[in-house]
């Protein structure tokens, strides 16, 4: 028969009260063979936010996307300013928790040919991409991957790019077309 052994922390003051619930019922805590930290739904980083209104996107140039409505930002770890606020850079999700997060985002292109693509941008460099050329009008263009950020200075961005030859100017933005989102899913 294993043993379950509570240890206290001699340096700390406080007091770990573990409660039952007001219930009739029986219910059993399995803890898997494992060591690690439980993780609660109230220290796990995640936010969705999408652009407002429409924005110019230079030829052949990575433009991060202004997705500067929040939808929600459970721990403040989204800037959704055009500067760099509390060490977020701009439109930059920076999480004060360790681990393992998953990304989505997508933006419209009206562009009537040439090259598209949405990417993941870790720490200022291109870490997930996806792209494609096209002749028709209108593509939804997203990307989604499963990133590790390690709490303190990892941070991620959504770029766009299009190579259609000039400048092009994104459609008025709607939460459906024009987003950029991220949740933890499991810690370091």
């Amino acid at each position: 028969m294993s043993i379950v052994t509570v240890q206290g922390n001699a340096s700390g003051t406080g007091t770990l009260t573990i409660a039952s619930p007001n219930t009739d019922s029986n219910y059993t805590l399995n803890l898997p063979a494992a060591t690690g930290t439980v993780m609660v739904s109230g220290n796990m980083p995640a936010f969705s936010a999408y652009a407002s209104a429409a924005q110019s996107v230079a030829n052949n140039t990575y433009t991060i996307l202004n997705a500067n409505i929040e939808l929600f930002d459970t721990a403040s770890c989204y800037n959704n300013t055009g500067s760099t606020v509390g060490g977020i850079p701009a439109y930059s999700f920076l999480p004060s928790v360790a681990g393992y997060y998953q990304v989505n985002a997508a933006w419209y292109s009206a562009t009537p040919s040439g090259q598209i693509s949405s990417s993941i941008f870790k720490n200022g460099v291109a870490y997930q991409l996806i792209a494609s050329s096209f002749s028709s009008v209108g593509q939804v263009l997203g990307v989604n991957c499963l990133v590790y950020l390690n709490g303190s200075s990892d941070y991620i961005g959504f770029y766009i790019y299009q190579g259609q030859g000039s400048t092009y100017a994104t459609l008025a933005s709607r939460p459906d077309l024009y987003y950029f989102a991220a949740s933890m899913v499991r810690g370091a």
